[in-house]
């Protein structure tokens, strides 16, 4: 299934429509899960060895996928880029990218793992009982990068191996998406497992965690709409004093730091991954004056929106 090929969908490029003019990038383009007609189903486990070679420079361009992928190193060491986060890879290392981020495999070639596309309706099994249920938001309950010791790197390359040999199983659809989900979730239960003893060794969570984990959930769901700390703490029934304390204790920065930083964020990927002007990306994002958005990201970063956006393309 050669989806980086056959799709032509690369993020960040122009799309020309039938009249040939140039249709403006105004949204980040996402990189779907298209697969060739003859593959027909909703998960995919193959080497970087094989993504580099039927994708070949195309995979050093960031993309923002509409798919979860797992991405496991087995050997060399890398560099990835996730959401403007440059995170060091070495054999053992996992990360665990969700439907929307961006991500970039980086620079370095000599290297190789695992990586497994999975449409995020198939993570949700057919019946839905709790214990299902349960199964299911296994991906969520994990962390973006994981580092997994020589034993249980075993473990989870020995599964993958044999997932992606069942891919190629000749059998009815329905019994082999059967047997991929329960492989899948095997998987990522093993991996929920391995995250729980190294959260088990460490003290317990504390309530100001639990209000700090409320309140970046409730930021990752309003920062475009709510500026102010004091609509978090309304919403979330706590009081300014408290959220920031919480915020200090897990982030070491102010609350109104950690909403500015998840504003950037979703700035500079406006920015760099898509044509949008930047007084629509200033609207997008709350701001009611583009001046005002310019002058926060400035003192945010350093540097003026459209200063970032050349610097990122010309680094490409």
């Amino acid at each position: 299934m050669d989806i980086f090929i056959k799709n032509q969908y690369w993020a960040g490029k122009a799309a020309q429509s039938a009249s040939g003019r140039i249709k403006v990038n105004t949204d980040i383009q996402r990189l779907g899960y298209r697969p060739q007609a003859s593959y027909q189903l909703d998960l995919e486990v193959f080497s970087v060895a094989d993504l580099r070679h039927r994708g070949k420079d195309q995979i050093r361009i960031t993309h923002r996928y509409e798919f979860h992928t797992l991405v496991c190193v087995t050997r060399g060491r890398c560099t990835q880029m996730v959401d403007f986060k440059s995170i060091s890879c070495a054999p053992g290392s996992l990360l665990v990218l969700r439907a929307g981020q961006a991500h970039n495999y980086g620079q370095d070639e000599d290297w190789d793992g695992w990586n497994v596309l999975v449409r995020p309706e198939f993570v949700l099994p057919v019946s839905t009982t709790s214990h299902d249920l349960k199964l299911a938001l296994d991906l969520e309950r994990l962390p973006e990068h994981m580092t997994l010791n020589s034993q249980e790197l075993r473990k989870v390359t020995d599964l993958l191996q044999q997932m992606r040999e069942d891919t190629l199983i000749e059998a009815p659809p329905e019994d082999l998406h059967a047997l991929l989900r329960h492989q899948l979730h095997t998987l990522l239960t093993r991996l929920s497992i391995l995250q729980g003893r190294r959260q088990a060794q460490e003290p317990m969570i504390s309530p100001a965690s639990q209000r700090f984990q409320r309140f970046q959930q409730l930021v990752d769901k309003r920062f475009a709409e709510w500026h102010q700390v004091a609509d978090y703490a309304s919403e979330l029934c706590y009081t300014e004093k408290s959220l920031a304390r919480a915020v200090a204790a897990a982030m070491g920065m102010t609350a109104k730091t950690f909403i500015a930083a998840r504003i950037n964020l979703e700035a500079k990927r406006l920015l760099v991954h898509t044509d949008m002007p930047v007084v629509t990306i200033a609207e997008k994002l709350g701001f009611d004056e583009p001046t005002n958005f310019s002058k926060f990201f400035k003192r945010e970063v350093g540097c003026t929106p459209g200063e970032f956006r050349r610097r990122q393309r010309d680094s490409i």
